[in-house]
């Protein structure tokens, strides 16, 4: 289930960028809803939780979405923990900086399917092969997936 902060209406199909926050890494990918796929873009390095604005500024600059995402880091229970509250802190900021609508999406084991897809075991190599990047798909796709889903 998603939360949102200003969505636009949905008449058009639109360019989003989909956001796996992390204090130390925030994975970045985009994705479209004419054929409902997203793909992995990069990933920022953080400095606890804080990205460098500037790259970020520079990719919606390049892609210009219509739509932000940011995984929402909750427990297996559903209960909020300090990573899921600098992730909130995290959209804020960016719907205050860009003006641009933020979805949250529940991001439950989106690492796990992330790790799974590249097939990576440990947490340092999966680092370097964009495990970060690949988790923003995971949790980009899953918003698509509900749209693709409330549309039809």
């Amino acid at each position: 289930m998603s939360a949102t902060l200003d969505a636009p209406s949905p008449s058009k199909p639109r360019i989003v960028l989909g956001f796996d926050f992390g204090l130390r890494y925030i994975g970045v990918a985009v994705g479209q809803e004419v054929t409902h796929s997203a793909n992995p873009l990069t990933t920022l390095k953080a400095h606890e939780g804080n990205p460098d604005w500037n790259q970020i500024t520079q990719l919606i600059r390049q892609w210009n979405p219509d739509l932000l995402i940011v995984g929402l880091p909750l427990n297996m229970d559903q209960s909020e923990q300090f990573l899921t509250k600098a992730a909130r802190r995290f959209g804020h900021r960016l719907h205050g900086r860009y003006g641009l609508a933020v979805e949250w999406v529940d991001e439950r084991l989106s690492t796990v399917e992330a790790r799974e897809r590249l097939n990576i075991k440990s947490s340092a190599s999966g680092r370097r092969q964009g495990i970060d990047q690949m988790a923003a798909q995971c949790i980009l796709q899953t918003w698509l997936t509900e749209q693709q889903t409330i549309r039809h």
